[in-house]
């Protein structure tokens, strides 16, 4: 299904050593930079609810791309480079990214 009029989501899952700290270090200059991607935050919690597994992280949230390659590219940018190495290697202990293309139903016959 991979095309450039399928939606592609990031799915995040962080832990923050200061919830502040991140928000000022890089939640304040992470908008413009998703932004010129064609990227937006369309979900975000510090308190999301957990129907299944554990989860013992401060900050989830779920970022949308109008396709895989614009995804891929804002995650892959010059831009991005720094805030995504500050928020690795200074703002979280630790945390999960996913990149899921987005689905049709129809695509199965249904």
């Amino acid at each position: 299904m991979n095309n450039n009029t399928t939606p592609a989501y990031f799915m995040v899952q962080i832990k923050a050593k200061s919830f502040d700290e991140l928000m000022q270090r890089y939640g304040n200059f992470v908008f413009p930079v998703l932004e010129k991607f064609e990227g937006q935050m369309i979900a975000g919690s510090a308190t999301p609810q957990v129907l299944e597994g554990n989860w013992d992280g401060n900050w989830a949230a779920v970022l949308r791309f109008p396709n895989m390659e614009r995804a891929q590219a804002w995650y892959n940018s010059a831009e991005y480079q720094p805030l995504r190495d500050l928020r690795i290697n200074e703002l979280t202990e630790e945390g999960r990214v996913l990149l899921v293309e987005g689905f049709d139903p129809a695509a199965l016959g249904r």
